[in-house]
């Protein structure tokens, strides 16, 4: 008997095929959201689907098709049949749920944003317009938009106390623990960590250079398979970034310096760009791959709103970040992201750097292990009843904090 996973992310999907009996991964595959041409955010998505009823349907069976064929996909792989899927577990944040499900999105697209229900919800294969009789979970969404992913990173993750945990992608998701309670909230993040919204970016799949190192005048670059680089992934975009502000072509309010400003010969890689200025990183005859002065700009937002999120959190549960006994960090980047580029950027402190593991696949390795548990869903369940959800937005704290974090760290 075999079980489906699914991380429903807002820019990217992944999906994997588990055994049942054994637990073990048989196949795994992934792609981009299909309904990111409606907005690179839930925001967007959900503007868009409350003025039209006509496109939110349009975004409901654009994402049950394509998780059907990513689903047939990985049964393909591993040469199992798709009828032979007998279980189904899905985590997404509310935004992506409701819109799986096909439901009213007014209550979440106006304050106070609540989602229509907060626990699991089971279905069937048919009510998702899917053949075969698997039996379908959605995971729990404990409020705002902090839902279903965030649900099973944690419960993938087990974190222990005083744990930070924190999964870096479109909508943000922050999470606390303080003893049985798990302080959340969502930052809108945006898209840039995951190579969206970026002059060059792409998902982290083949051909995203996924790491950019400069050694002396020349850069050194590494690209995700084989082959010549055609864009830009999260994980590509923050070590570029990390780099610029160490060789001090970039400053800490988050201008690209001028090439007269420039005493090296990496003053050519800074070019004229779309009115602004880059820093090339690629450039053959085919393509010319850049981060641009908007890039950059992007990333200083998404940086600034987890950076005040977190405080937040610590200021509600009155745990200071210096006090923290760990931080586990996810997030679709392409690469490992490595804390000392999160210092340099200005999300974590020195007292993170020291604490900090990365967790490849969080949201989808805890629906792995939600579907090999074998006692059903419970342990889930009452993982969610734990949450306290604090919401950001209009919130001064947060808005006071995201203007003092704006800027990146001075050297």
């Amino acid at each position: 008997m075999y079980a489906l996973a699914i991380d429903l992310g807002t820019t990217t999907l992944a999906a994997s095929l588990v055994d049942c009996d054994s637990g073990a991964r048989c196949a795994l595959s992934g792609s981009l959201n299909p309904q990111r041409r409606f907005g690179a955010d839930v925001i967007s998505r959900l503007d868009a689907a409350v003025n039209s009823s006509e496109l939110g349907s349009e975004m409901t069976a654009l994402i049950r098709d394509e998780l059907r064929r990513i689903g047939q996909e990985l049964c393909d792989t591993a040469g199992v049949h798709w009828g032979d899927i007998r279980r189904v577990a899905i985590a997404g944040n509310p935004a992506m749920q409701h819109l799986l499900l096909g439901l009213a999105l007014t209550s979440l697209a106006f304050p106070p944003y609540l989602p229509l229900y907060t626990g699991g919800t089971h279905l069937t294969a048919a009510e998702l317009g899917w053949d075969g009789s698997a039996a379908i979970y959605l995971f729990p969404m404990p409020g705002g938009f902090v839902g279903g992913d965030t649900v099973a990173f944690i419960y993938g993750a087990e974190p222990g106390d005083a744990t930070l945990c924190l999964d870096m992608g479109t909508n943000g998701e922050i999470a606390l623990l303080d003893g049985e309670t798990i302080w959340a909230t969502s930052a809108a993040a945006g898209p840039a960590f995951e190579g969206g919204n970026l002059s060059c970016g792409m998902a982290a799949l083949p051909g995203a250079i996924s790491s950019v190192k400069i050694e002396g005048e020349r850069l050194r670059l590494q690209v995700l398979g084989t082959g010549t680089p055609s864009g830009l992934c999260g994980s590509g975009a923050i070590e570029a970034v990390t780099e610029l502000l160490r060789c001090n072509l970039l400053e800490a309010g988050g201008r690209l310096r001028d090439s007269e400003e420039i005493e090296s010969n990496l003053a050519t890689r800074i070019v004229p760009y779309r009115g602004s200025s880059a820093f090339v990183l690629h450039r053959d005859a085919q393509r010319l791959i850049v981060l641009s002065q908007d890039d950059i700009r992007q990333l200083q937002l998404a940086k600034a709103a987890l950076r005040a999120g977190i405080a937040v959190l610590a200021e509600r549960s009155r745990i200071r970040c210096e006090s923290l006994k760990q931080v586990i960090l996810t997030g679709s980047f392409g690469a490992v992201v490595r804390p000392e580029w999160l210092k340099t950027i200005g999300i974590f402190d020195g007292s993170m750097v020291q604490t900090t593991r990365f967790t490849p696949e969080g949201a989808l390795a805890g629906v792995e292990k939600a579907l090999a548990d074998g006692g059903g869903f419970d342990a889930v369940e009452e993982l969610a009843g734990r949450f306290r959800v604090v919401p950001l937005s209009g919130t001064p704290l947060f808005e006071t904090l995201f203007m003092q974090h704006i800027d990146f760290p001075h050297n």
